[in-house]
């Protein structure tokens, strides 16, 4: 039973920190991000791959173009061995991107395949490959300046933003 135990937490851990980096993804937060990776990880994106350094640098700030991104996380399939876990999640992600003209509203469908490594009673990640399924252009962002089915917004609340997202004053009030 005490196996089953350790085997149901490693598992919490390992999504935990799966939904800590995309936050951090989203939110550009670098401190979420490093608390996910080991300072030695490896990524492998297919359009971009390198160290864990060259991934920060690559995510935050991230690129202007794109305005803001949603990164869903569907069913993680674990399989533990001892200190290591070999993980696909899959995923969905949603990127407004400027294309010069205008925004346009990206998704794309695929699954991470990350190994993680606990390190001092801690899960990170230390090599993650990103596989593609598929992708949609959804075409022309919404204007969230004329409200949302034709109904006017009363207060700030058109947020996926990755810079001063709401959600961080929100989180900021808990700690305080």
């Amino acid at each position: 039973m005490d196996d089953d135990v350790a085997a149901f937490v490693a598992r919490a851990r390992i999504r935990d920190c799966l939904v800590r980096l995309a936050r951090g993804e989203d939110r550009r937060d670098a401190g979420l991000i490093r608390s996910c990776w080991w300072p030695d990880a490896r990524y492998d994106y297919g359009v971009q791959a390198g160290d864990f350094p060259d991934y920060l640098a690559w995510v935050v700030p991230g690129s202007d173009a794109i305005a803001n991104t949603q990164h869903l996380l569907g069913q993680s399939h674990i399989e533990l061995a001892g200190d290591k876990a070999r993980v696909e999640t899959h995923i969905l992600s949603y990127h407004r991107v400027d294309m010069g003209g205008g925004d346009q509203d990206m998704v794309i469908g695929g699954r991470y395949l990350d190994v993680l490594e606990e390190r001092s009673g801690e899960w990170r990640i230390a090599h993650r490959i990103m596989l593609y399924d598929w992708s949609s252009d959804w075409g022309k962002a919404a204007d969230w300046s004329k409200g949302l089915m034709g109904l006017p917004f009363a207060a700030d609340r058109h947020a996926g933003r990755a810079q001063d997202d709401p959600s961080v004053a929100f989180f900021a009030e808990a700690a305080a």
